[in-house]
């Protein structure tokens, strides 16, 4: 932060300024995480806190017991589908630096059986409301010509998964969304970037829907769905809400302009060969 008192410019001073400009940079930042009551959200924004950050932390009902006790984290209430709440959340939140966008609700079933309104209400979070929460602070990140988005998408994006199609395809039009914008900002020195983490089974991934997995399944498709389900159960590779964590600090930090970031082994794995 600038303290307001004059720095005379001599050589011998010229590395003090390197390491206080890093320390601004990377010490006193503002982030706002989006759908951080659980799992990658709630695993980020302790991670954004233990490293010195400002967090804003936003869920739909706000709890904070879950978070520690810090004047550097700020609960507050957002539906990413709700323009109102978005003006609302971003108005109490006041400048931040980056914008995780990780608000989302799965669906595991055969697309056949899935009704079209479910589809609507997964887009509605997934793609739409990360839409809308990326063009609510682009402004202020053009303004300042520094900031970043984070999105965090799927490893269903890096190869194609069954019993996924209406998630995957929530997921694959924000890693479009995120590659062309990525373009149009570097313009104005703001950066975007994507999450893509793999197969989680400590997450409320497949609670988090309003659909039961078993009435998305009709009988013609449970032979081919039951080994589907059975190598869930018991994968060779597993992502952890750290290593998701981990990838969106990386993210945030590593000052390049990569702009994938695999978050655990499995979707490590999936992006080589992919």
């Amino acid at each position: 932060m600038n303290t307001g008192r004059p720095i005379v410019d001599r050589p011998e001073t010229h590395g003090y300024l390197s390491i206080i400009e890093n320390a601004k940079e990377t010490a006193m930042n503002t982030v706002l995480i989006t759908g951080a009551s659980s799992g990658y959200g709630l695993e980020t924004a302790r991670r954004f806190h233990a490293e010195g950050w400002n967090v804003i932390a936003t869920m739909r009902t706000p709890r904070a017991d879950i978070l520690p006790r810090s004047e550097r984290i700020r609960v507050l209430p957002l539906d990413v589908t709700s323009p109102d709440s978005i003006d609302a959340a971003l108005e109490a939140s006041g400048p931040i630096d980056v914008l995780v966008n990780n608000a989302g609700i799965g669906v595991v079933g055969a697309f056949e059986a899935t009704p079209l309104s479910h589809v609507r209400k997964v887009f509605e979070t997934n793609t739409f409301g990360v839409m809308a929460m990326t063009q609510a602070v682009i402004p202020q990140f053009r303004q300042r010509r520094s900031g970043m988005v984070i999105n965090v998408t799927s490893s269903v994006t890096l190869a194609p998964m069954p019993l996924a199609a209406a998630y995957t395809a929530s997921k694959m039009a924000i890693e479009g969304f995120t590659g062309s914008l990525a373009h149009e900002l570097a313009a104005f020195n703001v950066r975007v970037k994507l999450v893509e983490p793999g197969y989680a089974p400590t997450t409320r991934f497949a609670q988090n829907t309003e659909l039961r997995i078993a009435d998305l399944i009709p009988e013609a498709y449970a032979p081919f769905a039951q080994p589907i389900f059975a190598a869930f159960a018991a994968p060779a590779m597993v992502t952890t809400e750290a290593d998701v964590a981990d990838a969106v600090w990386r993210a945030a930090s590593d000052g390049s302009a990569q702009l994938r970031y695999p978050a655990g082994p499995d979707a490590v794995a999936l992006a080589r060969v992919s």
